[in-house]
Formats: structure tokens, sequence, C-alpha cells
């Protein structure tokens, strides 16, 4: 969440990607950087070492909701 703020914050077209499980949190740290409305995607929870096909499977299930809220 923090990564997509900051780059947002410096006029760069970003999308913060977070798991299901940190979705609240992730609100919260966007709100309270004054960035309430920072793109964000919701992945399932949890993407680090579930293996190459299911980060690929994610991937493919979630590239065009990061397209849709990079064109807004």
């Amino acid at each position: 969440m923090r990564d997509g703020i900051h780059i947002a914050q410096r006029g760069t077209p970003a999308v913060a990607l977070v798991t299901n499980d940190f979705w609240e949190q992730g609100n919260f740290v966007a709100t309270a950087a004054g960035m309430a409305d920072v793109p964000r995607v919701q992945l399932p929870h949890p993407v680090a070492s579930t293996g190459r096909t299911r980060m690929r499977q994610i991937a493919l299930d979630v590239v065009d909701d990061i397209v849709s809220a990079l064109s807004r």
C-alpha cells in the first residue's frame, strides 16, 4: 500500500496490490496518508510462496482490474 501511495504522490500512475487479509489495513494506511482514493486491487491471501503456477493464475485473474484502475 505504501509503495503505491508514494508512487502516486509523485504523479506516476500506480495501483496498490493488497491481499484480502490486509485490505482494511490498506484502507487505513491510504486514509492516514491523505490518499484514500489511491487505486488498489484486491488479491487473495496468501500470494507469497504459493508457487509459480498460482502466482501466474492470480496475475491473470487481476490484470484486467489493474488496467481498469490505471484507466480511471
